[in-house]
């Protein structure tokens, strides 16, 4: 059995275990997945983590669980503290790139050195953002990498990893503190992280305003980057900019003139 197969298999059986019709929020353990994979005659998986994450963060759930909810409705699965966790039925909510929108030249700052050996993968990306200042670009204010890949805990969700979350200061000294949700590839911005970003942020610095932000690839320099924020329990994108990082020779006079029209 493939990996994939294995994993589909495995949370689908989690999700039977526990769910009945009309239910939209259930429990379960994390031991629950070595049990329901003795149970289908699976080898467990060695790392139980990479499953559950997986699935709340990189792919969609299998079929048989998607059906179960109502339309506009989807599950997801939360973390509710060490070891446990739970499926909850939530309004579909999405973050996707609008490519309707234009495209902002930003001559690039990547040192070639670091083009050369870099891969297309989120550390790429977290790496472009930061040589290029984009947080900085695209907030308007100053800003400062605090920490990359922070593993930490959030109170009643348990253990989470922050992409790079970064400090800000304003013109006028108000400071910022910024947590940076960054994707690769097929990988979904997640609201899920989203929401546990921001729990941490405002539980560990009261006195910093949080603004998130999330990041993803559109094409190897096209950068898609989103300001994001909770109302009515729902994560919204508060703003959006495409970022094109070229060479400087690419901005043109014309570019320049356009720029001047958004201000």
């Amino acid at each position: 059995m493939s990996k994939e197969g294995m994993y589909n298999s495995i949370i689908t059986g989690i999700f039977h275990r526990y769910y009945q019709p009309g239910l939209e929020y259930f429990e379960f353990k994390r031991d629950d997945l070595s049990e329901i994979a003795n149970q289908l005659g699976i080898k467990p998986p060695k790392n139980l983590g990479d499953l559950l994450y997986s699935f709340r963060y990189r792919r969609p759930l299998p079929k048989a669980i998607t059906d179960t909810a109502s339309v506009g409705m989807e599950w997801i699965i939360e973390s509710k503290g060490t070891s446990n966790y739970s499926f909850r039925l939530v309004q579909m909510n999405r973050i996707i790139a609008n490519t309707n929108l234009i495209q902002i030249k930003i001559p690039d700052a990547t040192p070639e050195i670091i083009d050369k050996y870099m891969s297309g993968d989120e550390q790429a990306l977290l790496t472009k953002i930061r040589y290029n200042r984009l947080i900085d670009i695209f907030l308007g204010i100053t800003t400062y990498s605090l920490q990359n890949h922070l593993r930490t805990t959030v109170t009643g969700v348990g253990q989470i990893e922050i992409d790079e979350i970064y400090v800000g200061i304003n013109r006028n000294g108000v400071q910022f503190i910024i947590p940076v949700q960054a994707k690769a590839g097929n990988d979904q911005l997640g609201v899920v992280q989203t929401k546990q970003d921001i729990g941490y942020c405002t539980e560990k610095f009261p006195d910093l305003i949080c603004r998130s932000i999330s990041a993803q690839f559109m094409e190897k320099n096209l950068i898609a980057m989103f300001e994001l924020a909770i109302e009515e329990g729902e994560v919204k994108i508060v703003q959006e900019k495409h970022y094109n990082l070229v060479s400087a020779d690419q901005v043109s006079n014309a570019d320049l003139q356009n720029y001047r029209n958004y201000e």
